[in-house]
């Protein structure tokens, strides 16, 4: 029977052991989220945010511009939150209405106050293997196998999807572990046969129940990011990932269920990230 591994139960490990931390520090770590407009998911996912952080006993604040304001006046909004001393991380909600020069604004947001874990500068440190900010949903990710005892040194692990906020820093953070990585995407020929040759198979696509019981090698763990909600006739709609659920638990060793699996883990990292930067901000300023 395969097993199910649970982002919950991961999650609040991770939180759990924060919270001395937070504690020990001499003023509570600060975390600013932007959040420009009335995206309804967006709005679910910052409030969850805030929600983690008052648990924590970190200090959050929440600053929700207009729809239709513009680059320069955003930019303004984060070079103000850089410069602040109670802010140890700044973490700006995608999307942003297309007006905005997106790229422009990750970028201006401080490397050492980036929660996200999207400035280039720290990618850079990934891609070098030193510390700083990671990407949240692939860290929780490696989090969760590290805490199952799932290794994925000389494993073959096939991630599908190449964004820069999983697919790419999922594929280099596998590669740390010293798994053998394959990184696919919508150019990819004969996608299926790439997927049946992982040992770990991370699905992160965008795409429901796209991958399908041919992609799943017989006793591979696979990592299902995706979180599409669909038609459903009983509650308006519901939550499905990537990954065939059906094909996912009857083929896989051990799966992540959707929701419960990847999704929790995304803001306890950012929460693990949030913490280590005002640790190392507090630690220097001493």
């Amino acid at each position: 029977m395969s097993q199910i591994l649970s982002g919950i139960t991961i999650r609040d490990q991770i939180l759990s052991e924060l919270k001395p931390r937070v504690a020990a520090l001499s003023r509570p770590p600060g975390l600013a989220v932007v959040l420009v407009g009335h995206d309804p998911g967006s709005e679910v996912y910052v409030r969850n945010k805030i929600k983690a952080c008052a648990d924590l006993g970190i200090h959050s604040e929440k600053i929700a511009p207009p729809e239709d304001i513009s680059t320069d006046e955003l930019l303004a909004i984060v070079q103000e939150l850089n410069a602040r001393p109670d802010i140890d991380g700044i973490l700006v909600q995608m999307p942003l209405p297309k007006q905005i020069d997106s790229r422009l604004i990750l970028e201006t947001v401080a490397a050492d106050k980036d929660a996200d874990g999207f400035h280039p500068t720290n990618v850079g440190h990934l891609v070098a293997g030193r510390p700083a900010p990671r990407a949240c949903t692939p860290a929780g990710i490696m989090e969760m196998l590290r805490r199952y005892g799932i290794d994925p040194a000389g494993k073959n692990a096939v991630v599908v999807g190449r964004s820069d906020i999983v697919g790419k820093p999922m594929g280099l953070m596998l590669l740390h572990a010293n798994a053998t990585v394959t990184i696919c995407h919508s150019r990819t020929s004969n996608l299926a046969k790439e997927c049946r040759r992982a040992d770990i198979l991370v699905a992160a696509i965008g795409r429901p129940a796209f991958v399908t019981r041919d992609f799943i090698k017989p006793g591979a763990v696979v990592i299902d990011v995706g979180m599409n909600r669909i038609p459903n006739a009983e509650k308006g709609t519901r939550l499905i990932g990537d990954v065939d659920p059906a094909a996912m638990m009857e083929v896989s060793s051990a799966y992540t269920p959707v929701p419960g699996g990847v999704g929790p883990l995304t803001i306890a990292m950012l929460m693990t990230n949030t913490v280590e930067l005002s640790e190392r901000r507090q630690r220097t300023s001493v």
